[in-house]
């Protein structure tokens, strides 16, 4: 297949592998405005000229995932694979460009989203969210390190793998969730799984070293900004294991946060 342009716009915090040590879900948008989901790619340790951003537009070589029955999920066609940096799109004029693209398909209802994602004729496992009213941010425990069968797992299949250089990512102590109403006045709860998130939190414990602050950071980054002073939508996105299994497959990968336009300034 010739390569693909993608739009990058969902990087999800890496998760332990296997096979792979740590991987990233990424996703984002063909020229067209549908979605792309690519994974495996195991982010951090791919050279850094093909360390793209969010809003880079890239160029890869990409085959159907036919271990994921998700219609939009596609794989590099190896694991170490050419990544070329083409572009980058800019907040300028109030985000124009990255609307153009992003928005092109957005739910309001959903219901109606969980709807098309249990329908095998149409299996939907991405999406833009418009959220009628964030109702709260919510922040729980949650455990402090990776689990021991996991580690255990990753020492058996590398313990012959030199690679002195790479440190595992560190696991967040905490979730964080938007509680949030739908069109229809439906209440839902949703937990966050972007980088930014987790990026945010170890910046802030970097910075305060205090973890009560770092959450409060965190809060006031995604609440207090996010979900007051800007016009917020969600990316949604399945996990393959519980897309048919859980009642609301959805979890929020990613949030896209332009400035409110402001209704008088428009007419103006």
């Amino acid at each position: 297949m010739p390569l693909k342009k993608v739009l990058i716009t969902v990087k999800t915090y890496p998760t332990i592998s296997n096979r792979y040590k740590e991987l990233v879900c990424t996703a984002g948008f063909l020229e067209d405005g549908t979605w792309i989901r690519l994974y495996p790619i195991p982010f951090r340790k791919l050279d850094y000229i093909k360390q793209y951003k969010k809003y880079d537009w890239i160029e890869i070589d990409l085959e159907k995932n036919k271990k994921d029955f998700r219609p939009e999920s596609y794989r590099p066609t190896n694991l170490d694979p050419e990544i070329k940096i083409i572009d980058h799109l800019d907040t300028a004029s109030n985000w124009a460009k990255r609307k153009k693209i992003v928005l092109q398909k957005v739910y309001t209802n959903l219901s109606k989203l969980i709807s098309e994602a249990k329908d095998k004729n149409i299996v939907t496992s991405l999406a833009v969210f418009k959220p009628t009213e964030i109702l709260d941010f919510i922040i729980e425990d949650d455990e402090r390190e990776w689990s021991s069968k996991k580690k255990a797992a990753l020492d058996q299949c590398f313990l012959f793998e030199e690679d002195d250089n790479f440190e595992l990512v560190k696991k967040i102590p905490y979730k964080f969730y938007y509680r949030f109403k739908n069109d229809a006045g439906q209440k839902s709860t949703l937990m966050i799984e972007d980088w930014e998130i987790g990026a945010l939190y170890w910046n802030c414990m970097e910075k305060y070293n205090d973890e009560i602050t770092a959450c409060k950071k965190v809060k006031e980054k995604y609440y207090d900004d996010f979900a007051k002073t800007k016009d917020l939508y969600l990316f949604l996105g399945t996990t393959q294991q519980y897309h048919f299994v859980s009642p609301n497959p959805f979890i929020i990968i990613g949030t896209f946060h332009p400035p409110k336009i402001d209704q008088q300034t428009l007419f103006s």
